[in-house]
């Protein structure tokens, strides 16, 4: 028997094209860039000192969207920081970075400060933009400092994939989504873009120590305010 033989014997519903599952959803996980050992043991060291200074005395409780305390969505200490050696050190990876991300930092300037988790502190899933609020982000940095060995248990900085579902008729749930979670290492710096869903993970310091607490320089490379007409 021919194909066209066989293809004419063969009964039409079985020659239609199989349909997607309505159940069907795209797990898209977005890129992240983490580099270790970034300052070297030297200059990292320098900055844990001076962050171990400031954590008993400068940093207050940290605040979301409009300047408010909500502990069950935040719960961390946070402050100004002067890390000019960090941010050097993002300038010279920065080309990599913009092209492993598709963006753009051109004509951006640094906005960041310092955060300190000690026991039982969090942060719920969030984005550092959402389109509507803080739309001058354009790059998110997050720089991680503790003593070593790590004093702590937690924290990890958990970013979740996109979740779409296949079928324009089906609405998208979070529980559709999944993670993947990285470790704040001592001396480890994360990219990532500020529309991306993520969170850190609940910190577990038994002996609540200020500087056995995970500390992390974050921040975000903003557009520069436009310019108005003298």
């Amino acid at each position: 028997m021919t194909v066209q033989e066989t293809m004419a014997a063969t009964p039409p519903a079985s020659r239609q094209r199989a349909h997607v599952s309505k159940d069907a959803i795209w797990r898209l996980p977005p890129v992240v860039c983490r580099l270790t050992g970034f300052l070297g043991e030297r200059e990292s060291a320098a900055l844990l000192e001076e962050a171990v200074k400031v954590a008993g005395s400068s940093l207050t409780p940290s605040v979301i969207d409009d300047n408010r305390v909500i502990a069950t969505v935040r719960r961390s200490r946070s402050g100004l920081f002067a890390a000019p050696q960090l941010l050097e050190a993002i300038g010279n990876v920065l080309p990599a970075v913009e092209r492993t991300l598709g963006v753009s930092c051109r004509d951006t300037v640094p906005t960041y400060g310092l955060n300190m988790h000690n026991d039982g502190d969090f942060y719920r899933a969030h984005q550092d933009t959402d389109g509507v609020q803080y739309t001058d982000r354009v790059l998110t940095f997050v720089y991680y400092l503790h003593r070593t060995p790590r004093p702590f248990q937690g924290g990890e900085l958990r970013v979740f994939d996109s979740a779409k579902p296949v079928h324009t008729t089906r609405t998208e749930r979070w529980a559709d989504r999944t993670w993947r979670d990285w470790e704040p290492e001592h001396d480890s710096i994360v990219f990532f873009r500020p529309t991306i869903w993520h969170e850190v993970r609940k910190v577990t310091c038994p002996d609540r120590r200020p500087e056995n607490s995970r500390f992390a320089i974050n921040g975000w490379l903003c557009r520069r305010p436009a310019r108005t007409p003298s």
